[in-house]
């Protein structure tokens, strides 16, 4: 008994459709979509304040009143996870490309582990790591609880207004990051 020709090309069909939908869902979103995403703004909250923050490195301490008319990027790191790491570069040179248009880089250092509290050890990485914008240290979680954050590495853009506008959380997305703060630096203060 020989197969039929439609029970043999089911599969290969269906393995076709399969193969399309893998690959236009592993398509990454434009980055023109993120930019409206960002620039409608409506699920936009308050930026929360920085809370129970022990140390600053690099600036003064900040505020959010005191940030009022910059676009704020708040990248939640610490200094042993190899994705903060992997993205630190991609941080570091937003804050160098974008610095004088208006942008203000904060690093919020909350520790996974225990030999990640010292300041020692935080001012150790900053140094070896060549970061050359603002950390906030903090070790009991505060300013991490205040933006419901999860995960590390984790960035927050915040706009001219106070408010949290984009958001994103591990490794990747660099264009539509990076797209997102040029459209936040042009609108209006």
């Amino acid at each position: 008994m020989s197969k039929s020709p439609r029970r043999t090309l089911i599969p290969l069909a269906l393995g076709g459709v399969a193969a399309v939908a893998a690959v236009m869902f592993s398509l990454p979103p434009s980055a023109e979509a993120t930019v409206a995403s960002v620039i409608a703004a409506d699920g936009a909250r308050p930026a929360p304040e920085f809370k129970g923050i022990s140390n600053w490195f690099n600036a003064p301490p900040m505020t959010m009143a005191s940030l009022r008319g910059k676009v704020v990027l708040v990248d939640f790191w610490t200094f042993t996870c190899s994705n903060c790491l992997n993205q630190l570069p991609h941080v570091q040179a937003l804050h160098e490309k974008y610095k004088d248009q208006g942008l203000v880089v904060i690093g919020v250092h909350s520790p996974e582990y225990e030999e990640e509290r010292s300041t020692t050890g935080l001012k150790a990485a900053i140094a070896r790591l060549g970061i050359q914008h603002a950390v906030a240290q903090d070790n009991d979680f505060a300013t991490w609880r205040a933006y419901n954050n999860r995960f590390w590495p984790a960035e927050y853009l915040i706009d001219k207004q106070g408010r949290v506008v984009y958001s994103h959380f591990g490794e990747g997305a660099y264009e539509q990051t990076e797209a997102a703060i040029q459209a936040l630096l042009k609108q209006p203060g």
